[in-house]
């Protein structure tokens, strides 16, 4: 085959660099194709052969066995599909949770790792390097034995104060009772965050242009404080409470954390924040010095000058690597199976044992965790944008 140039002369097609390319591009693509037919055609041969079922349809047959934990109503009575939707939602609970928890101690102990205090520098050194170098799984089966050997059974349970007990059955916290004003509170409660970030944007912009600063923090306890407060004097101040008691081997009533989902949390926070604290101290030593310089002369304190100047720049540095943990907690929550916590890889597992359909359980497992991977750091790449600075 030959193909014509600019200037009118034949040239062999292998000699035309950008056909060329396009050659190898199908002929790479037409190779994986193959390669992903035979794979799939052989599988399901095997499948055939060994009279396994596939497909999907498993999901609409009934579970028949139970989980420990269910943030939503599920018994064994109920299908494979609902099964797997409690252990996406207790993945997603420990997940979000724990980025939280990260997120604040890793800042905190960043900022103590830079602090002109000998003492307080050295402890978060030394924390750092301690959780850094010992793998999360060694982490997680610490808290696990902590929790089940070093703790005291229910008769024994410590209890600080009214409504809180601590055993090896976990952490039981008394709760309100049932009553529609706490659920206006809650809303009303949400509402107040809104109104604290408008006022917290309006007082950046004021100090800004007037130079007259604003009290942001005690506005900002008053409103989150104060509007539930007050729905709840409107609501009848309702005073019931559910406490937690002794009945039998264990407790009833009340709110409970269990051990696993403690030690898989305390494990994935204190493993992660080791890096989110670095990524911190990172971020903000590449802030030049001498914004701090310029920001003390004009009279602001350290914590107006670690919130409005020293932050929002280190942020650019700190967002990207963070995403990046984020995402190994979240990924790192599959490890929860070592412990008995009934995450989704868990209850996945449970469900491939039991139907004998491998290649679809793991297809789900893959999907769920590709999907949370890419929703968190869409979220983190908008936030990113956001932060970055406008060129004018």
């Amino acid at each position: 085959m030959h193909t014509v140039d600019t200037g009118g002369q034949k040239v062999p097609l292998l000699n035309d660099p950008a056909k060329r390319s396009m050659l190898y591009q199908v002929g790479v693509v037409l190779m994986v194709a193959a390669l992903g037919y035979y794979l799939m055609s052989n599988t399901l041969t095997n499948l055939e052969r060994q009279a396994i079922a596939t497909g999907f349809g498993f999901l609409e047959k009934e579970s028949s066995f139970e989980i420990g934990e269910t943030p939503i109503p599920y018994s064994a009575a109920d299908s494979y599909a609902r099964a797997l939707l409690v252990g996406v939602l207790n993945t997603l609970k420990v997940s979000f949770v724990g980025i939280v928890l990260t997120v604040i101690l890793g800042a905190l102990i960043g900022i103590a790792r830079l602090s002109t205090n000998w003492l307080v520098s050295r402890l978060a050194a030394i924390y750092i390097e301690v959780f850094q170098d010992i793998p999360v799984l060694l982490q997680l089966f610490f808290w696990y034995a902590f929790f089940y050997e070093m703790l005291p059974s229910p008769r024994q349970a410590f209890n600080p104060i009214a409504g809180l007990f601590l055993c090896n059955r976990g952490l039981m916290i008394a709760l309100p009772a049932e009553h529609p004003v706490w659920g206006w509170m809650g809303w009303v409660f949400v509402g107040a965050c809104g109104l604290v970030y408008l006022m917290r944007r309006w007082a950046i912009q004021r100090l800004f242009k007037t130079g007259k600063t604003f009290p942001i923090f005690w506005s900002s306890v008053a409103l989150l404080m104060g509007l539930p407060i007050l729905v709840w004097l409107l609501g009848g101040a309702p005073m019931a409470m559910n406490l937690p008691e002794l009945r039998g081997f264990n407790f009833q009533g009340g709110m409970s954390v269990s051990p696993e989902f403690a030690a898989l949390l305390l494990g994935l926070v204190l493993y992660t924040a080791a890096f989110v604290a670095e990524i911190v101290r990172a971020g903000i030593q590449s802030v030049n010095k001498g914004q701090t310089e310029a920001a003390k002369a004009l009279g602001l304190k350290p914590g107006r000058v670690l919130s409005l100047v020293i932050l929002p720049q280190a942020l650019r540095v700190i967002i990207p690597p963070l995403t990046s943990q984020m995402l190994n907690l979240t990924k790192n929550s599959s490890l929860a199976v070592a412990i008995g916590y009934p995450d989704f890889v868990s209850v996945a597992n449970t469900t491939i044992n039991q139907t004998g359909q491998a290649i679809e359980g793991v297809a789900l497992i893959m999907t769920v965790y590709l999907c949370l991977s890419l929703l968190t750091s869409a979220f983190m790449n908008w936030y990113n944008k956001k932060m970055a600075l406008v060129e004018r």
